[in-house]
């Protein structure tokens, strides 16, 4: 029989730590003089007690540590569960919502998708505004922690590659799991700071600045207003695009940063790719929209640079209605949308490294057919490319877009329209945050689905942040009987 307390004390830990962190929340409603301020210590009190029953009670399980099985399980137990308790402030408290809508929000904020359930943000108490900040904050950290740790174990996605001294990341940089936690703590904690502190500069409130610092660095797009960033355009906009583009990342990266060696982000093929792709996609679009419509070349290459960033990096703000944009420009943004960022940072989505890895096996199976005889092998950054990396990224990738398909049927089965339904499905696997649509309400809340669309989000999103086989895998009794 599967021993599950190793994973209950560790999910435990996890759920008591979030009840702790509500007080801030509640300190924030405080200051505000919010009469709803003890909502946020009520649940503070109802999940601390919950985790701390929880892990004790699995206490005496975890004397031989967490096996392989047990990575997978935890990954995604923590994702599932840990949202289910996220969702108290937003059942008892502002907005009143039924728990469908609240975990929607609280799944959608962990996932870093962003997409909302909730209208009237601008009306919402401080406490609230910030919990949604601090739960995208929370699912950024910690999906970097999975990606560098467990899932190069785990050997989901190609992302065994990581493993290798020959890729100079976890081998050579840090060598236990810890030291690499405390790293990536830092290091995303001053990112935070230093965003939050641009957007002061940028004309932001102080409270403004510390959500959407919380919501840029994690790459989840929730903001204090129906609005968005569109409150804010003008220089904030650079602002937001600089650190959207940090964000996207590797971590890793900003870790051999910190002891002085800067030519692994320069040399890093996926950097240069992302950065690449995103001018050229930046420089498509702004060519389109000056030609077809005209004006300022400034603010049209702002306002496409933030644009084009937010969905490629997965974060979802916006600061202009691009669902009214020409079939050109929001096509090439439904297409970065399907690509992400880097691996091992806050982005969701297919990511870069498995675009290229793919794009390296497609121009080795092209040599084969010109030399069949000959010994080929794709290489990356100056690796090979092994046949058990190339396979779980094709077969990763083949299992996004089927996910994405399945999900889009899904949708439309529930009444709402094409259109609607392909993008809710294209934002909830790909983890981007927006949907387009007439059932989408004036500020992108998606309050208007049927309940049965918004669990099939639910399940698009929890499915598109972990990386698909490391929840598929759960549903194999191959792994039960392990």
């Amino acid at each position: 029989m599967y021993d599950f307390r190793p994973v209950g004390y560790v999910i435990g830990l996890l759920i008591a730590a979030l009840g702790g962190l509500m007080l801030f929340p509640f300190l924030a409603d405080v200051l505000t003089e919010s009469p709803h301020a003890f909502v946020f210590l009520e649940s503070a009190f109802l999940t601390t007690t919950c985790g701390g029953v929880l892990a004790f009670a699995c206490a005496n399980g975890v004397r031989g540590g967490l096996r392989l099985h047990d990575s997978f399980l935890l990954t995604t137990g923590i994702w599932v569960v840990l949202p289910a308790f996220g969702t108290l402030p937003f059942m008892i408290g502002v907005p009143n919502a039924g728990f469908t809508d609240a975990y929607f929000e609280a799944v959608s904020g962990m996932t870093t998708t962003g997409s909302t359930v909730f209208s009237g943000l601008d009306s919402m108490p401080a406490g609230t505004l910030l919990w949604r900040g601090m739960l995208q904050w929370l699912g950024g950290l910690g999906i970097v922690i999975v990606a560098l740790i467990f899932l190069p174990v785990m050997r989901v996605g190609g992302m065994q590659f990581f493993r290798s001294e020959g890729f100079d990341t976890l081998g050579k940089v840090l060598p236990r799991a810890f030291d690499i936690s405390t790293s990536l703590v830092w290091i995303y904690v001053w990112l935070t700071v230093a965003c939050a502190l641009v957007y002061l500069a940028l004309g932001l409130t102080a409270f403004e600045a510390l959500v959407h610092a919380l919501t840029t660095i994690s790459t989840g797009g929730f903001s204090t207003s129906d609005q968005s960033f569109g409150l804010f355009s003008g220089p904030a906009e650079y602002g937001g695009v600089v650190f959207m583009l940090l964000a996207s990342m590797p971590f890793v990266r900003f870790i051999q940063l910190t002891t002085g060696s800067l030519k692994p982000m320069l040399e890093d093929v996926q950097v240069r790719a992302y950065l690449l792709w995103t001018a050229i996609a930046i420089g498509a679009v702004t060519v389109y929209q000056l030609v077809t419509i005209g004006g300022s070349l400034e603010a049209t290459l702002r306002v496409t640079a933030f644009n084009v960033v937010t969905i490629f990096s997965g974060t979802g703000y916006g600061s202009t209605d691009v669902g009214a944009w020409a079939p050109f420009p929001f096509m090439i943004l439904l297409i970065v949308g399907t690509i992400g960022g880097c691996t091992s940072s806050t982005v969701c989505s297919v990511k870069v490294f498995r675009y290229l890895v793919l794009i390296e096996a497609i121009k080795a199976q092209i040599r084969r057919l010109f030399a069949p005889h000959s010994i080929v092998k794709p290489r990356l950054q100056g690796k090979v490319l092994t046949e058990d990396v190339t396979n779980s990224v094709i077969v990763l990738m083949t299992m996004f877009f089927v996910t994405f398909g399945v999900v889009a049927v899904a949708l439309s089965f529930t009444g709402l329209t094409q259109g609607t339904a392909l993008t809710a499905a294209w934002t909830a696997v790909f983890n981007v945050g927006p949907a387009f649509g007439p059932e989408v309400g004036p500020t992108g809340a998606m309050d208007a689905f049927p309940t049965t669309a918004k669990w099939v989000m639910i399940a698009g999103m929890l499915l598109g942040r972990l990386e698909l086989m490391a929840v598929f895998v759960l549903f194999t009794a191959r792994f039960w009987r392990g």
